[in-house]
């Protein structure tokens, strides 16, 4: 071995540590809150202010600690490979023939050993433990150099992303695929499995990510299951609808339901009538309603939120591309796509059937219509409807709501107290009628409504 093939071994060597050392960098930087760096700095560390720089902006900075890790590595696997080449080769005394090919093949591969050891080893998992370890001294140790660098290196490492996303299929990155959403869900799964965090924990901070990708119409409350009023309707009767209904806010419409002028609020209501009592028969609805917030139907869930925080609305009305209401969507709507379910302590159990005394029995409004015989012992055939519930939304003429009762096939449907966030009827009553004299067994009644119950339901 010549004193040439020594030297470039110990560049080699110097190299490799040196991309090791970019490793190490990228490790503790990427992982490096800005909390952190800020605490750092008012304790006026050296090295606190660069640190802080990079926490700016961290991709311009750990592109370029790729960039140069990579250059290094590269580098020495290139001199490695030369070297073997000089001690295969050249020290057999033929530039050419079958054992030169031969001894070729073995420099290579000698090569390809050593440097996917070193790479994986020394550049590759060494760096990053420590890195990871010791992330506090190693950024601040590794971020000057890193900013001079990339002033030295000035756009070439962006550069060369932007000609890497040119001829990569798709979009691309702009800022480069190396800090990405994806290593920090492995982050978050790293710390659920090393009990850091809780599943639940990590579940929200999954949703959390997920809420751009979601749109609004993935979580409003369907144009079927809105209640609403008419804005001619009296302040009583509105009053009863929210009492009836279980909703504190509700969409006031003028011709249809795509025609929402405003919201009732409960509260505005009952301190309307409470200042002034002949209010609740003189005054119509729409005197005490407020302002909609109208939202497309593809908007993303985490730009709705921000909105709605913004302009400290609750609710807001969903439109669809033809700019007809598609459903309304609440704050709780949003929040449940991060935090899942919220119930209180409204909410009671689903009960499929209850047997209760003379023969009657409390079921789901889910329950299927065909299975009423079982419990009732009279045979209900409707090929319109599937569930009880939908039963009586289809003689009704309106999704029921609470207190709503239908006699239909020789059977009574009441729909009992509503049940969840969004106020669905959970359960039905369901009796057997005494037939009358005179009167035919299964005869329809309309929905017993007092006249002042205004609700409807869009169909």
């Amino acid at each position: 071995m010549s004193v040439v093939d020594i030297w470039l071994l110990v560049v080699a060597a110097v190299l490799a540590v040196v991309a090791g050392l970019f490793s190490s960098a990228d490790a503790a930087l990427s992982s490096f809150s800005r909390a952190r760096a800020e605490e750092i700095a008012g304790e006026g560390r050296r090295g606190a202010a660069r640190l802080l720089e990079i926490i700016e902006d961290p991709p311009r900075y750990l592109n370029t600690a790729l960039f140069l890790r990579m250059l290094c590595e590269i580098a020495a696997i290139v001199l490695v490979t030369v070297v073997m080449l000089d001690l295969f080769v050249r020290r057999g005394g033929s530039e050419s023939g079958p054992q030169t090919d031969g001894a070729r093949w073995w420099a290579m591969l000698c090569a390809l050993a050593i440097m996917l050891v070193v790479s994986f080893v020394v550049i590759g998992v060494a760096p990053r433990t420590l890195g990871r370890q010791h992330a506090e001294s190693v950024a601040l140790r590794t971020s000057g150099p890193i900013i001079a660098a990339t002033r030295v290196l000035g756009p070439l490492p962006r550069l060369l992303i932007l000609v890497g996303n040119a001829i990569t299929p798709g979009r691309g990155f702009s800022e480069g695929p190396f800090a990405s959403e994806a290593e920090l869900r492995e982050l978050v799964d790293l710390a659920e499995a090393s009990s850091v965090i809780e599943s639940g924990e990590r579940q929200m901070i999954h949703s959390v990510f997920e809420l751009g990708d979601t749109l609004v119409r993935e979580v409003m409350v369907p144009r079927t299951d809105v209640v609403f009023i008419e804005r001619t309707k009296t302040l009583r009767q509105a009053m009863s609808l929210a009492l009836r209904s279980g909703y504190s806010r509700i969409p006031v419409i003028g011709e249809s339901l795509d025609d929402v002028v405003g919201f009732a609020y409960l509260k505005d209501l009952t301190k309307r009538v409470f200042d002034r009592h002949e209010a609740e028969s003189t005054e119509k609805v729409d005197s005490v309603m407020r302002p909609v917030l109208y939202v497309p139907d593809s908007k993303p869930v985490d730009a709705l939120l921000r909105e709605m925080q913004a302009e400290r609305k609750h609710v807001a009305v969903v439109v669809d591309e033809y700019g007809g209401t598609a459903g309304l969507v609440t704050i709780e709507d949003l929040l449940e796509e991060i935090v899942g379910e919220i119930t209180d302590e409204y909410d009671v159990a689903r009960v499929d059937v209850e047997p209760l005394a003379h023969g009657s029995a409390r079921v789901s409004s889910r329950y299927p219509v065909d299975d009423l015989e079982d419990i009732t012992g009279v045979a209900v055939d409707d090929d319109d409807v599937d569930t009880v519930g939908g039963l009586m939304a289809k003689h009704l003429g309106r999704v029921p709501i609470a207190g709503s009762v239908v006699e239909v096939h020789g059977l009574r449907f009441e729909a009992e107290a509503p049940v969840g966030r969004r106020n669905r009827i959970g359960t039905v009553l369901v009796s057997r009628l005494e037939p009358r004299a005179g009167e035919p067994d299964g005869r329809e009644q309309a929905p017993s409504y007092a006249d002042h119950q205004a609700g409807h339901h869009a169909g």
